[in-house]
């Protein structure tokens, strides 16, 4: 690759608009095709759009409920988006649309500043076709958004660094990684800012250039990082006493050092996905370990970086028991580059190797696409026909309550105005040792008692709370029958697997009197 690669200041403003617009556009290709899937896409994007609905943007709720598993900026994001473009699955999907452009985009900016003009066209070719780059790029949660950020902070911080050694201007690019570094945080919390200082940290002192973190400590980008971080934080924990102590200590700590959360995975886990999930593109990274390909004077920095960048990674979260798929989507920009750099440098390109590279892509991409459209043709368990059911024949004073378990998509489906009373046996300790629904509404309910108590409702409640509803809309599963016998009695609107939708009118005889209602009016 080019040793003295063209500035991105040579860039016409036609062509960075024409590279992020064409990466913008194959990200949203397929974003709006299938419905939201569960529990994450509807978890998240139901919050947003109780921010939305209720216009209380500092205190995320779930069902009415404080949520702090996280920061707010996916929802804040999320929720401009669903005002600005309406209440569809596209625009649920812009915070992580937003996080791979972003990512994306900054590592088209580096590669071309440092690695030259090929190396960044296959680069980015590479990187969009990834599989798990393009569907985590539409998976409405938080991973992609900070990855984005993770990957922009750190390419922001290298550039700064290179920059420096070769006595270029480089202040602007360092208060953009401190920027960034603090986007990442009200992301998705400490690692928005940990990762980006692990993998700089680690390339300086292996580079022998440790002293350049001296430079990299900057005021004001403390004070900037600062200012977009600190004032939600003291916000909400002047409104609720212990809320960084839940934010920090059990929701960032010890579900990171400890076991009891989901998705809980065997230690090679990460490995396992990157090796499956990148071919055929992965075998290119062979001729990486080349002799002197991490001495050479012109790219061996940059290499290094990727590799650093790829490993440290990997193994942060191959840590703890507890694995998601989207953690590893920061590894998704250095991957793609080491890739297509060993396509570069893998001796004479000959039309066969050129052949095996373009099949490579374009495996790699139809891998995407056919994921994308299985679950388009095949969705999983969502709320939408219930939802419909909802909007069609709800009334202005109709009521919807949940038995037993939390439908986390059906508020953004069904456009409900208020929280859903949910009936459980709220008291059993057994909840609070799960990782669901459930147990989130428990947590919430520890910060507003008194929403608690009108949401999160006890069996022996229920009857009176239908009582006093007139008509109420049931959801629940086909067990609920045994527990709940004059469902008997309802009209069934829904029958779907094991998902049932009945339409409890108290103000009919024979469910008053199942109800008791004249007995508990009194």
């Amino acid at each position: 690759m080019p040793g003295q690669a063209s500035s991105i200041k040579t860039a016409t403003g036609r062509e960075l608009s024409l590279v992020g617009g064409l990466l913008l556009l194959w990200l949203l290709a397929t974003a709006w095709m299938r419905p939201l899937a569960l529990p994450d896409e509807g978890r998240y994007v139901g919050v947003a759009w109780e921010m939305m609905r209720s216009g209380e943007w500092l205190t995320p709720t779930l069902n009415g409920l404080p949520f702090f598993h996280k920061p707010p900026l996916f929802y804040w994001i999320t929720a401009s988006s669903l005002s600005l473009f309406g209440m569809n699955e596209w625009a649920a999907r812009a915070a992580p649309i937003l996080g791979a452009w972003m990512g994306g985009f900054a590592l088209y900016l580096f590669v071309r500043r440092w690695s030259g003009e090929r190396a960044t066209r296959l680069t980015l070719l590479m990187l969009g076709a990834q599989p798990l780059f393009y569907i985590g790029g539409q998976f409405a949660n938080l991973d992609m958004l900070v990855a984005g950020c993770i990957s922009s902070t750190i390419l922001l911080a290298a550039h700064t660094v290179l920059s420096l050694e070769r006595g270029l201007p480089y202040q602007r690019a360092l208060l953009g990684a401190y920027a960034m570094a603090a986007l990442g945080f009200m992301s998705k919390g400490l690692i928005g800012a940990v990762l980006p200082i692990m993998v700089i940290v680690a390339w300086l002192v292996l580079r022998g250039r440790w002293r350049e973190l001296l430079t990299l400590l900057s005021l004001p980008g403390m004070a900037i990082f600062l200012l977009l971080t600190a004032p939600w934080f003291a916000v909400l924990q002047l409104r609720f006493p212990d809320f960084l102590n839940y934010f920090f200590v059990v929701q960032q700590f010890k579900r990171f050092a400890t076991g009891g959360f989901n998705g809980v995975q065997p230690y090679w886990f990460y490995p396992g996905v990157l090796a499956v999930l990148s071919l055929p593109a992965i075998p290119w990274l062979r001729w990486q370990f080349k002799s002197g390909q991490l001495a050479d004077a012109d790219q061996g920095s940059i290499r290094l970086l990727m590799w650093l960048w790829l490993a440290l990674i990997t193994l942060f979260f191959s840590l703890p028991a507890s694995k998601l798929l989207g953690y590893i989507l920061p590894v998704m920009p250095p991957l793609a580059f080491l890739v297509a750099d060993g396509f570069l440098n893998n001796g004479t390109a000959s039309s066969a190797r050129r052949r095996w590279w373009g099949l490579s892509v374009l495996l790699s991409a139809a891998v995407g696409l056919g994921v994308v459209g299985h679950f388009t043709l095949y969705p999983r368990d969502n709320s939408r026909d219930v939802a419909a059911i909802l909007l069609a024949q709800r009334g202005p004073q109709d009521a919807v309550l949940m038995l037993n378990d939390y439908y986390y998509d059906l508020a953004f489906y069904a456009r409900l105005p208020a929280p859903v009373p949910v009936v459980n046996d709220w008291g059993n300790p057994e909840l609070r040792k799960g990782d669901d629904g459930r147990k989130e509404m428990l947590d919430g309910g520890q910060f507003d008692t008194e929403r608690a108590a009108r949401t999160l409702l006890i069996p022996q409640a229920l009857p009176a709370q239908l009582c006093r509803a007139g008509v109420t809309w049931v959801l629940s599963h086909a067990s609920s029958l045994s527990s709940y016998p004059f469902l008997r009695l309802a009209p069934l609107a829904l029958k779907r697997d094991d998902t049932r939708l009945w339409k409890v009118d108290s103000r009919q005889a024979d469910m008053a009197a199942a109800l008791g209602c004249v007995a508990s009016q009194k």
